[in-house]
């Protein structure tokens, strides 16, 4: 594993143009939109159980750290200007400084941190896959945690309860899908490129 490997962005797209950015942006911002309808509301917590994480982890692994980065603060961007793609198409400054901010800045965080990983090609094996996908997932919520603590002003205990509880079985069957699904896919590109 080298730093010279690239992401599946760049094995697929390998000369890449500010019009074919711009278009995995745009695809990349209206995925990020759609999953973030798949939202479950939590009893007792302000914050959903929504597929927002499962597209991080495949946004910053495939895309790289840089466009991922670039794909998800557009995303944010447009929330704040009234695009309706938060959960429950929500959208406003008070989403980023709100309850749920701490998890939009932690998937923001754990898509450069996964873009990164995938400079190892760690996206490529089942084995070593499904811990950079835990990784992204503890960044988002190490985020969304310690922001959800500090806003409501509540105990670690309800935080957690909250804001880590409710969302586990969840996140695992999302890093299942990720951490399975693009060594899959790697498969086939590289059966192709060689």
């Amino acid at each position: 594993m080298s730093l010279s490997a690239t992401s599946l962005r760049s094995s697929l797209i390998p000369r890449s143009t500010a019009l074919s950015n711009a278009v995995l942006v745009v695809s990349g911002v209206l995925g990020l939109a759609a999953l973030a309808q798949i939202a479950i509301p939590v009893p007792g917590s302000p914050v959903p159980v929504t597929g927002q994480t499962l597209g991080v982890l495949i946004l910053g692994t495939t895309y790289g750290s840089t466009l991922g980065v670039t794909t998800f603060a557009m995303y944010i961007l447009a929330g704040i200007a009234g695009a309706p793609v938060f959960a429950n198409s929500g959208h406003g400054l008070e989403r980023i400084v709100g309850a749920t901010g701490g998890y939009l800045i932690g998937m923001l965080v754990a898509t450069f941190v996964l873009g990164q990983l995938a400079r190892f090609r760690l996206d490529q094996k089942f084995v070593t896959a499904l811990p950079s996908m835990l990784i992204g997932t503890v960044i988002t919520f190490s985020f969304g945690l310690v922001w959800l603590y500090q806003y409501t002003g509540q105990s670690w205990s309800w935080t957690v309860n909250a804001g880590l509880t409710p969302f586990i079985v969840g996140e695992v069957l999302k890093i299942a899908i990720a951490g399975t699904s693009l060594p899959a896919i790697w498969r086939v590109v590289n059966r192709k490129n060689s």
